[in-house]
């Protein structure tokens, strides 16, 4: 006599920052009958990698076990997505296990395509390269720029979305800070390579960034990115995308951020997005349902929306996909709305911070109105060391935030 498989009622892929929030949320709702399916047994708060590569946060802060943070009734499969299937409702596995599914939340993350530049992952974590992308290579970041008194330092942005935006530039302005109170930031080239035509895509902190940059002394290339790495040399290629040519420059410190796109999995399923290159999923951008999987959700870093890729966003995201899809579960088209806010809290200095936050039409939202967040403040510096990552733990991962 056959039997029919478990279906989940909800599966969500990615136990994360977006995963382990909507499933506190949903258990706050009382929905029952979740997974969660994560291979990792760490769980990170990436944002603080910047302040780790920068030498004012320790990456043991960072991390803790997978296990605490999955919300109580909540089960945990600890394994690896390699294929979804909407149309069947599965999701096969890399133990070769078939998962089967009513409404499917996709909270993947993103992949680092090290191998994307040649020569960036032979390079990476030795010889004065570093990125605080890992959690591997963040510590080595403080390393090399402590150990720097002398030369030239570049830091790269690549082309396409990336999680947390602005962290390529902070961690040249927390370097150039450290050097400056050393009193070597004279005797060192700052190059800061970035793929777009401005600094920052919202105007009014695109004008204080320039400020920020020009204390510093740092050479912005804009409309630039890095195409590959020359170890042996320590040579690295910039492209220069306005002039449309190429310059090869000597470095003795390389802070580069990785390309990055969705999971391999994904970008081959029906899910990703035809008009991301880096197979993003599609999402409404409102309603962050699937326009053609109604029972497929998707928020974070892999969700193709036209805002940053950031913890903040997550955060205003996973009540919307809650609502929705307590409505989905119900035969019900849910009311969840979101409106593309986004934060990226821009670290100036080791004491000084920027909070940019704004919507789908780059319209400032601030969080607090009746303070002047248009400017580096020392008190939101102490919001980003510890507001925030209290805020993390203690709500966001709890489902309160």
């Amino acid at each position: 006599m056959s039997t029919t498989p478990h279906r989940h009622p909800v599966l969500i892929i990615g136990g994360g920052t977006a995963g382990i929030t909507v499933a506190a949320r949903l258990r706050r709702k009382g929905v029952r009958g979740i997974a969660i399916l994560e291979p990792s047994d760490t769980h990170w708060y990436q944002p603080l990698w910047t302040l780790v590569g920068g030498g004012r946060a320790t990456a043991e802060l960072t991390r803790r076990p997978e296990r605490s943070v999955i919300p109580p009734g909540v089960e945990w499969i600890r394994d690896a997505a390699t294929a979804v299937d909407p149309d069947a409702e599965t999701v096969t596995t890399a133990s070769g296990a078939e998962l089967r599914y009513e409404h499917l939340v996709l909270a993947p993350g993103l992949q680092l395509d090290w191998s994307a530049v040649p020569g960036l992952a032979e390079s990476v974590g030795r010889d004065g390269v570093s990125s605080n992308y890992s959690p591997e290579y963040a510590p080595k970041t403080w390393e090399f720029i402590r150990n720097l008194t002398s030369g030239t330092a570049v830091f790269t942005h690549p082309a396409g979305p990336i999680k947390c935006g602005g962290a390529p530039q902070k961690i040249a302005y927390l370097a150039a800070d450290h050097w400056r109170r050393e009193g070597t930031l004279k005797d060192i080239r700052v190059v800061l390579a970035l793929p777009e035509p401005a600094i920052f895509k919202v105007e009014t902190y695109a004008r204080e960034l320039e400020k920020v940059a020009a204390r510093y002394g740092i050479e912005v290339r804009l409309q630039s990115e890095l195409l590959s790495v020359d170890p042996e040399r320590r040579e690295l290629t910039l492209a220069d995308r306005a002039a449309g040519d190429t310059e090869r420059i000597s470095y003795d410190f390389l802070h580069a951020t990785p390309p990055q796109s969705a999971p391999d999995w994904l970008k081959t399923s029906p899910l990703a997005d035809p008009a991301s290159p880096y197979g993003y999923v599609e999402a409404d951008a409102h309603t962050l349902v699937h326009p053609r999987y109604p029972n497929v959700y998707a928020l974070g870093d892999v969700a193709n929306l036209p805002t940053s890729k950031t913890g903040a966003a997550v955060r205003k995201q996973a009540p919307v996909v809650v609502e929705n899809l307590i409505a989905g579960m119900a035969g019900r088209s849910g009311t969840g709305r979101y409106d593309g806010y986004t934060s990226c809290p821009l670290v100036t200095a080791r004491d000084k911070m920027l909070l940019a936050e704004f919507d789908y039409d780059l319209a400032l939202a601030p969080s607090f109105p009746v303070i002047n967040l248009k400017k580096e403040r020392r008190d939101m510096w102490y919001l980003k060391r510890y507001g925030l990552p209290a805020l993390y733990w203690h709500g966001m991962l709890k489902g309160r935030a």
